[in-house]
């Protein structure tokens, strides 16, 4: 799988993005040879996975790894109104979260619908932070199902935490995980849970939020950069600093590390990063190919900057 596009920037996180922009991204992922894509009706109320079957039509469907989400169900309302999520969107759609058996079956459905596709590579329970049981009744129960009459390829969960993908994964029968900002080069936490009990699990890991929305995009952060799409802590940007500098000793910028670092991990099948324009892919495929010495790792455990059980080769 190795590098795929992350969908959310396509629908405005954080900030607006044209229809040409969007539509321009996914090609020229597709031209820099990605070929995994991601999407979920909660990114836009919908809108990212409208652009990004827009930037697909056409594209050879066997060629390609696409993956979707459940959990929130889009809906029509009578007035239009900003988008409270994060999203750079104004519409008549909401969300609501719906875990349930009917619930996954028109979530799919109409990702279908919007996508504009026959089927979906991969399905992921979608943030079931505060619905635990009712992902583990109804929802993850109806993906098997569907998994096990070949209607979708393969099931998992996409989080932000580590806690409740680890009891996913030793606890359901799924074949795969979207771990997102917890395995990064600045918080590696998923080595202490989740990434033990996929490779005794044989569960793959998608892993993505590599720069942890922001803090290590640049070979500098910035004062205003984000953590967690929160505001980052000092502590923090200095940490990110340092480990800026000991990239800069060895010639190599920091984005290029944080790509690089979780590619090692076994249990680790591949990365996506989301992008909102096409001059975005074709920076970030250039970090993805970037030379990173051995050294750099090296230098980074002795410092206390990188935890010495990360997997660096």
């Amino acid at each position: 799988m190795s590098i795929g596009l992350g969908g959310a920037p396509l629908a405005g996180l954080q900030t607006e993005v044209t229809e040409e922009d969007a539509f321009a991204t996914v090609n020229a992922a597709w031209d820099a040879g990605w070929r995994f894509f991601d999407t979920a009706p909660h990114y836009g109320l919908g809108l990212a996975e409208e652009r990004l079957g827009r930037g697909l039509a056409g594209k050879p469907r066997d060629e390609y790894v696409l993956s979707s989400k459940v959990g929130r169900i889009i809906y029509e309302a009578d007035t239009e109104a900003p988008d409270g999520d994060g999203f750079a969107v104004v519409s008549k759609r909401r969300r609501r979260f719906d875990y349930s058996r009917d619930g996954v079956l028109q979530s799919i459905e109409d990702s279908l619908r919007r996508i504009g596709t026959d089927r979906l590579d991969i399905v992921f329970v979608h943030d079931p932070d505060d619905h635990y049981d009712e992902a583990v009744a109804t929802a993850f129960p109806t993906l098997i199902e569907l998994r096990d009459q070949g209607v979708i390829g393969a099931i998992g969960s996409g989080m932000n935490q580590t806690a409740m993908l680890t009891r996913f994964v030793t606890e359901i029968d799924i074949d795969v995980i979207m771990l997102a900002g917890r395995y990064s080069l600045i918080d590696p936490d998923g080595l202490d849970d989740v990434l033990p009990a996929c490779l005794a699990n044989d569960v793959q890991v998608i892993a993505v939020g590599v720069f942890n929305s922001g803090l290590l995009s640049q070979p500098r952060p910035a004062k205003d950069t984000t953590f967690n799409y929160a505001p980052a802590a000092e502590a923090l940007i200095a940490k990110a600093n340092q480990l800026a500098d000991v990239c800069e000793s060895h010639g190599v910028t920091l984005p290029a590390a944080a790509l690089a670092f979780p590619r090692f991990h076994p249990a680790v099948a591949g990365i996506a990063v989301g992008c909102r324009n096409a001059h975005e892919v074709q920076v970030n495929h250039d970090l993805y190919g970037a030379a990173i010495p051995a050294a750099l790792w090296s230098d980074l455990k002795s410092t206390g900057l990188l935890r010495e059980d990360a997997p660096t080769e």
